[in-house]
């Protein structure tokens, strides 16, 4: 028989994860998207408190702020734009005045500082070793708002200043929080801006240092392949949306496939069968919304969440019930 694929194997030490964990998921889009899929799923998943984060550091940093329990006031922001803005959080947190900034990011960090004590896993994708240090504060900044370039210092960071950030990060947070475990992933998404040769040293720089740490933290920190699943298994451009650089929702999908046999418990995926039925019914276009007919469908997704629920309490799927309450008033 013809191979046509390149296998990934598996790391050995990757977590057993259930429906009982709590997790977080910080980094890149590829950790939103993944975020998505377990909360989909219903796990229990606190997606990108900052929004997304590419480089290590902001990474770090958020971890550190979270951590803390900060709390932001109007001197971490600035005006740009018509906009209010943080340096550290993606602009789903940019609002028209401060008050409404602070509002959006003081709550979003307040939620996941009460969580991280209880997590039992810390999803983390690196998206990138190239940062950004405004020229003003020389701090490393989150997102640039679309900042002038000339606002900004423009470097790769080397292997050991990530790891030097990391080695007393992660011991801080095991002190803090002695179950949990962290899975590392670098993002296969391409950053074209000064070609593939350095986007592949970035890469690189990424996966050295998260050997580094694995090494560093054996049975805490591990590594799940989800950059060589995308280059290696699924080399091909077929793979890849319009840009060339993003993977298709077919290759998002076939990844979270390997995720799910490499690190998802067995008892854990017949649940998760049953939470994507919930979701392909609450997909349906009803054709006559608001129908008698369409109210007993609505009535037996809230009957099949109850009993899901009901067996497993720890299920996070209450927006879906909410959202079949809503259309029933």
């Amino acid at each position: 028989m013809i191979t046509l694929l390149t296998p990934v194997s598996m790391p050995a030490g990757l977590p057993c994860i259930r429906h009982e964990d709590r997790l977080m998921a910080i980094g890149s889009c590829f950790a939103t998207a993944m975020g998505g899929r377990l909360s989909a799923t219903g796990f229990r998943c606190d997606i990108n408190p900052f929004g997304t984060l590419y480089n290590p550091l902001s990474i770090a940093m958020a971890l550190q702020e979270i951590a803390d329990g900060r709390t932001y006031a109007p001197a971490d922001l600035f005006p740009y734009n018509g906009c209010w803005h943080s340096p550290m959080h993606h602009g789903d947190f940019s609002a028209p005045t401060p008050e409404a900034a602070l509002c959006l990011i003081n709550s979003r960090l307040h939620a996941a500082s009460a969580l991280l004590p209880r997590l039992d896993f810390l999803l983390l994708t690196f998206g990138s070793a190239v940062v950004y240090e405004d020229n003003t504060t020389c701090r490393i900044v989150g997102n640039c708002h679309k900042l002038p370039e000339r606002n900004f210092r423009r470097r790769r960071l080397p292997v050991d200043e990530i790891t030097r950030r990391y080695v007393p990060l992660f011991t801080d947070l095991f002190t803090r929080n002695p179950r949990l475990k962290v899975v590392l992933t670098v993002s296969p998404v391409r950053y074209l801006r000064d070609g593939l040769h350095e986007s592949q040293l970035s890469k690189a720089t990424l996966l050295l240092a998260v050997d580094r740490l694995c090494d560093d933290f054996p049975g805490r920190v591990s590594y799940f392949p989800a950059y060589e699943i995308v280059t290696d298994e699924l080399r091909d451009y077929r793979f890849y949306a319009d840009d060339m650089v993003h993977p298709t929702e077919k290759a998002v999908g076939y990844v979270w496939q390997r995720f799910c046999q490499a690190c998802i418990s067995p008892e854990a995926k017949s649940v998760m069968e049953a939470c994507e039925d919930i979701h392909k019914m609450l997909s349906h276009r009803p054709l006559r919304p608001g129908s008698d007919e369409h109210k007993r469908f609505l009535e037996q997704i809230v009957l099949k969440i109850d009993r899901l629920t009901e067996k497993y309490p720890y299920l996070d799927l209450q927006k879906e019930r909410e959202s079949c309450l809503t259309l029933l008033k």
